[in-house]
């Protein structure tokens, strides 16, 4: 599942490219989609701006219509130039957005509304914790959200979108094992001081990542399952964790405790 530094590339991307543009023409294969532009016709509208909020990707039409699209496992979203060759099978395609300039095409995308704009900048993302990525990225209510989730292990917490919005399976392990924090762990017997360094190590991982100069390193944990910690040497283990069985890696040594042996 692409994890918020992805979405948040994505949306830059999409949004440099088409924001002030206008439609020429719009295309889905979502009925409920092309409803709603049949009816209020995206064609001559200007696509204002591409946003990201955590895990969610959101295109501004100016005619008071937004695309909410959110990823889940496969989905993506791709620009072409007129006329160019697509990378993906065209049986993947979902929408199309067309400017003079440009083709958004989105695979896969199995989520995909209108909604006002006025329900996109309240309720309809109102439950999501502070976005990790975001400028004015509130760590004290992320924090205190974590804290309320006080009988969850903490990777399961910092996967709940209520709590931070954005984190996913890769920076859970990554940032847990940058501050040799077991993901097994309940929150409750996490200090308020560590739940602040594990926000903030997640923070600093994806923005790293998600920055344009961005030249991402090796992992430290996640996918190495087997491999030697680069700090003791140990064999980073994976288990699968929680309700949805998420996939977790992490050094047993540098993240040691009981529960997790």
């Amino acid at each position: 599942m692409p994890e918020g530094d992805s979405i948040f590339r994505a949306a830059r991307t999409l949004d440099r490219a088409l924001a002030g543009r206008t439609v020429t023409r719009f295309q889905s294969v979502f009925p409920r989609l092309t409803r709603i532009d049949h009816d209020h016709p995206l064609r001559g509208q200007t696509l204002e701006r591409v946003t990201a909020r955590g895990k969610h990707l959101l295109m501004w039409f100016s005619g008071s219509l937004v695309l909410h699209t959110h990823m889940r496992m496969k989905g993506s979203w791709h620009l072409y130039r007129p006329g160019e060759r697509w990378m993906r099978p065209r049986d993947d395609m979902r929408i199309v957005i067309d400017t003079d300039d440009w083709q958004a095409v989105a695979f896969n995308v199995p989520t995909a509304e209108f909604v006002d704009a006025r329900e996109a900048e309240g309720a309809m993302l109102a439950e999501l914790g502070p976005d990790v990525l975001s400028d004015g990225f509130d760590q004290d209510e992320a924090v205190r959200r974590l804290e309320a989730r006080a009988d969850l292990e903490i990777a399961d917490a910092l996967l709940d979108q209520q709590a931070v919005a954005g984190i996913g399976n890769i920076y859970k392990s990554e940032a847990l094992y940058a501050c040799r924090l077991s993901p097994f762990v309940l929150v409750e017997d996490v200090p308020r001081a560590q739940l602040e360094k594990v926000v903030g190590a997640a923070r600093r991982l994806m923005r790293a990542h998600a920055s344009e100069t961005a030249r991402p390193g090796p992992r430290a944990v996640y996918g190495r399952s087997g491999q030697p910690c680069r700090r003791c040497g140990t064999a980073i283990r994976r288990r699968a964790q929680g309700q949805n069985a998420r996939s977790t890696y992490w050094c047993p040594r540098c993240q040691r405790d009981d529960r997790s042996a």
